[in-house]
């Protein structure tokens, strides 16, 4: 694979395929030269050295990595992290760890007024949360820092005004309004909206002049006329570009800040980065680069261009479709392990139809090949299944320690941990697809709403089969004691007295344990019977429910059934809840 600039006697760049080209091997050596030094820079396994000590105004070159991978993730800190920027970090992370080789963090920080510290800290807690530590970046250092943009613009400028002394680059003094004219000539000739050149072909005396004026001025890059470029994208396959159809762009402002395509390619470059993983929208910033490489002398990485997520209707998923960033997603409950799985799949699949891995097993399967060109479908409702998954398949520990210290944090718990919160947990935990959803299972298993459910056309049929006489005996059983005392030996006493009750009513199966359901937990539906008044038993005993929980006692909820006036159920009109009830 290559990537070639066509029709342009000046320029040849080649792509680095996934064996390094001829170009690269320790063979080959390319010189170039400037007005004042004689600079030769030698390609061995993506690396370059300068035979002379640089000036103090020449610019200095990449430090040697022998054919080592090097990729980088390049966030800029004006907001929160995307789920799009973390599934591009994700690809970046797993493709240097299943190559051996460097991930590598910077920040694209230049836009000074829309970066922020905090955006930066967010960020860089929510790459950590998801697992994917970096080898240089920040907090971490490595031998090409500085890792912010912010930090390198001694080195940008260094590499201006080598562009500037190979005739590379000149500098431009046409003013905003000049620009703007030029942008409205070009629209009526119905012509692409390109600088015109005005000051590509100025002598040094009329430059010289403008200068002398303290006239402000720009740094173009001199973009040939004619030819194309092509490129061959590692996920996209070959990509190319007409080159008269950018014309002679800026890459230093005349406030001397540099612009993005500027940085990035000297950042990547200086960084020795062998491969450019990032969104599809970045595949036309490719060809200024490609450009800029060349014109520096660099080798070009590796491109592939990750397809967009998208939302359910195709259009780019954004904030009007829900929680889009990963800090979001982390204070909605997600475990960062099902974040992460979910993200590679989103455009990547191993081939099989296993859809589970942990973080080992993507950097154990991960290929750049197999991911699809096309845009990924972000689907919220999969997202939660899965993390259910996740969630279940913990360490009953880990798992019974999270959610009841989330149960302590919300108020619902005085105390997070015990046989009631472990019992709890192991009984609630199959309707519990998010932390966040044990809030509902276990303020819904301590609730007893008998009479809403009493008063429900479904229970209709449970009254009808004599639940007053089922009643009538659990009052007895409990009365004397019987109940209470099965409790004792856990769930086994449960089983057998739950065994001898139905055989005094001569009743087994659905029309034992519906009424029970009933009776005992005020529900129609919901988990095991018999562990969930085991749990509702020892919640009662641990003390450790806090007061808003809205917890029903057992012992309170036989006093409710000696109230129950079984008459007026079985009658067709709606009843009210009784004030008991609204009470707890």
């Amino acid at each position: 694979m290559m990537a070639t600039l066509v029709g342009t006697p000046w320029m040849r760049i080649r792509l680095l395929p996934e064996v390094a080209p001829p170009i690269f091997r320790r063979s080959s050596t390319v010189n170039y030269f400037c007005r004042r030094n004689h600079i030769s820079i030698s390609w061995r396994s993506f690396s370059i050295s300068a035979s002379s000590n640089p000036g103090p105004n020449d610019a200095p070159s990449p430090k040697k990595v022998d054919g080592e991978v090097r990729v980088r993730f390049a966030p800029s800190p004006t907001g929160n992290l995307h789920v799009g920027g973390a599934r591009t970090a994700l690809f970046n992370y797993l493709f240097a760890r299943s190559k051996g080789g460097k991930f590598i963090l910077r920040i694209e920080d230049t836009d000074l007024e829309r970066s922020t510290r905090e955006s930066e800290e967010a960020m860089l807690q929510d790459l950590s949360w998801l697992g994917l530590d970096w080898d240089e970046g920040p907090g971490v250092g490595g031998d090409y820092g500085p890792y912010s943009q912010s930090e390198r613009n001694t080195l940008y400028k260094q590499h201006a005004e080598k562009l500037l002394k190979s005739g590379h680059v000149y500098r431009c003094f046409c003013s905003a309004e000049e620009l703007e004219k030029m942008k409205e000539i070009a629209k009526l000739k119905q012509l692409p909206p390109v600088y015109n050149g005005k000051w590509a072909n100025a002598t040094d005396d009329e430059a010289q002049e403008q200068l002398e004026k303290g006239t402000p001025y720009t740094y173009r890059f001199r973009v040939p006329k004619e030819g194309s470029l092509r490129i061959e994208d590692l996920i996209r396959g070959e990509v190319s570009w007409n080159l008269n159809t950018l014309g002679d762009f800026v890459i230093m402002r005349s406030n001397g800040q540099p612009v993005y395509n500027f940085c990035v390619t000297v950042d990547d470059a200086t960084m020795a980065i062998s491969h450019v993983i990032r969104a599809e929208e970045h595949l036309p910033n490719t060809l200024r680069q490609a450009l800029i490489y060349k014109a520096l002398g660099f080798p070009m990485p590796y491109f592939a261009h990750v397809s967009l997520i998208l939302a359910p209707d195709r259009s780019k998923l954004s904030k009007r479709h829900g929680a889009t960033s990963v800090g979001q997603f982390r204070e909605m409950g997600y475990l960062p392990q099902a974040m992460v799985n979910y993200l590679a799949l989103l455009g990547w699949g191993d081939g099989t139809e296993n859809e589970f891995f942990t973080l080992d097993q993507l950097v154990e399967r991960f290929s750049i090949g197999r991911v699809n060109k096309s845009g990924a479908i972000f689907d919220s409702t999969k997202l939660r299944w899965m993390n259910g998954q996740h969630l279940r398949s913990l360490p009953s520990e880990e798992l019974t320690k999270l959610i009841g210290e989330h149960w302590k944090s919300t108020g619902i718990l005085t105390e997070s941990e015990g046989l009631f919160i472990e019992e709890a947990v192991e009984l609630l935990k199959d309707g519990i697809d998010l932390i966040t959803d044990s809030d509902k299972a276990l303020s819904n298993l301590l609730s007893y709403p008998l009479y809403t459910t009493l008063a429900s056309p479904e229970c209709k049929p449970v009254l009808e089969d004599r639940l007053s006489e089922v009643a009538a005996s659990l009052l007895a059983a409990y009365d004397t004691g019987e109940f209470l005392g099965a409790f004792a030996e856990g769930h086994s006493g449960w089983q057998k007295w739950v065994k001898n009750f139905g055989k005094s009513l001569k009743r087994k199966g659905k029309s034992l344990f519906m009424p029970l359901r009933v009776l005992l937990t005020g529900k129609l539906h919901g988990p095991d019977m018999g562990a969930s008044v085991i749990v509702l038993h020892r919640a009662g005993s641990c003390g450790g429910v806090a007061p808003q929980a809205g917890f029903v006692t057992l012992d309170e909820r036989f006093k409710m059934l000696r109230e129950v006036e079984w008459e007026s159920f079985n009658k067709d009109q709606p009843v009210l809840e009784s004030t008991a009830t609204i009470s707890h």
